[in-house]
């Protein structure tokens, strides 16, 4: 298969030189402690932090592209997302493109006229998700994406990413959830004190 994503020695303050290929279609999975720098990992491929190292993306080079393009492509999805408008409609341009999804992760599509302060964690988790793949980006960075919802929910989203997936897309997600990375995984990481090592396949 074609590497879609290519990190080379990608490092930064807490977070030990980094190399990995991403096909598309595959999903990596990284665990590990709190702190031990998962989520410095993704926010340095997001490039979103100060960092040094060689990216690319379906053979373009990141430095080639300009920021906003980059995060476009290269979809980042924080544990605890950011919103920058009061009403949640207004963080999505279109949002009659996001109805299905919206129906699938149990959000009423009269959601979109809610203050954002209404949402509930596991809310406001669903709803980065859905903003960020209403880009289609070919990547997804995804940090703990399903922490705070419960079983059911965890599994209707683990299900859109696999269409994701099947669709061309590559993951890399954080979490905590070792059966979550079982599950979803193609390859599997764990993070110990800034360095990443291998698991093995799943």
């Amino acid at each position: 298969m074609t590497d879609l994503l290519i990190v080379d020695n990608l490092h930064c303050l807490g977070l030990e030189a980094v190399s990995l290929r991403v096909s598309a279609g595959t999903c990596i999975a990284v665990t590990g402690a709190s702190g031990s720098g998962k989520t410095l990992l993704l926010r340095a491929i997001a490039d979103l932090d100060e960092n040094v190292g060689d990216i690319q993306l379906d053979g373009q080079t990141r430095a080639d592209v300009p920021a906003p393009q980059w995060r476009q492509r290269v979809g980042y999805v924080p544990a605890e997302s950011g919103w920058w408008r009061d009403r949640v409609g207004d963080h999505f341009p279109e949002p009659d493109r996001v109805a299905g999804l919206l129906n699938r992760l149990h959000l009423p599509n009269e959601c979109m006229d809610w203050p954002v302060a209404r949402l509930s964690t596991g809310e406001r988790q669903r709803l980065a998700l859905i903003r960020t793949l209403a880009q289609t980006p070919q990547v997804l960075l995804l940090d703990e994406p399903t922490s705070g919802l419960d079983p059911d929910t965890t599994l209707r989203v683990e299900a859109i990413l696999r269409e994701n997936l099947a669709s061309g897309a590559a993951i890399i997600v954080v979490s905590h959830d070792e059966a979550q990375a079982a599950r979803m995984a193609t390859v599997r990481y764990r993070m110990v004190s800034g360095r990443l090592r291998l698991v093995g396949d799943a």
